[in-house]
């Protein structure tokens, strides 16, 4: 039986999460700031559509990308040449969480309702959720965002408006990562794109562990300040 969440903070432990549907934990609550560092901090995520009741997962296998196990393919690089794009982090939030949510609007629906918008946009300004910015020239063409409280981001979107720049935003959050000896990306839930960059998939136990691990990491207070990634493909 899934267990109700209303206003505690606690959640229960990841094993007692269902099996059908697989990861489903707890429902209910709410989506205050508070509730999401402990969360995340416990490997649990929000993720439901705009009318349905709050529900929070753990999956029974989860999708992470170690950082030197990304692949840079010869048409990334190219386009990286091509391009010479600009990165920058923490200047363009609310664009990129906007963007992320209106393309899934356009092709299949998308999880980032109004509720989850506002909970992120707070959760940025606490300084806990981070964007990672693709220009080209003055236009924004991709994007991602995702949290970050330990040694792990935790990835929740990404958007892309010209092929491969949601590629070269995560390009360039592994790079700037390794930068700062973080640990691994958590992308949640598998997926043939996420797979094409390295990722891949590990239990609700190795990854709990792995969490575990990287939570005595402390997040350099600079890391994500608003500032231009500068040669961040070398």
């Amino acid at each position: 039986m899934v267990s109700p969440v209303f206003n505690r903070l606690c959640f229960p432990p990841c094993h007692f999460a269902l099996k059908d549907p697989d990861g489903l934990l707890a429902v209910g609550g709410c989506l205050s700031t508070a509730r999401l560092r402990r969360a995340y901090q416990q490997g649990i995520f929000p993720w439901f559509n705009e009318r349905e009741p709050i529900m929070w997962w753990t999956p029974s296998e989860r999708g992470i990308l170690d950082l030197n196990e990304f692949h840079v393919s010869r048409s990334l690089k190219k386009t990286a040449r091509k391009l010479a794009p600009r990165i920058t982090v923490n200047t363009a939030f609310e664009q990129v969480i906007k963007a992320c949510r209106e393309q899934r609007l356009d092709k299949e629906g998308t999880w980032i309702n109004s509720a989850m918008l506002g909970a992120y946009l707070k959760g940025h300004e606490e300084g806990f959720v981070h964007s990672v910015e693709v220009w080209h020239e003055e236009a924004l063409i991709g994007g991602l965002y995702g949290v970050m409280l330990n040694g792990v981001f935790c990835g929740e979107s990404m958007f892309y408006r010209i092929p491969d720049a949601s590629k070269l935003a995560m390009w360039a959050l592994v790079n700037w990562l390794k930068r700062h000896n973080a640990h691994f990306i958590d992308c949640q839930l598998e997926n043939p794109y996420l797979l094409s960059l390295g990722a891949k998939v590990i239990s609700r136990k190795e990854f709990l562990a792995k969490l575990k691990a990287a939570s005595h990491y402390q997040v350099p207070e600079t890391m994500w300040h608003p500032q231009p990634l500068r040669a961040i493909y070398d």
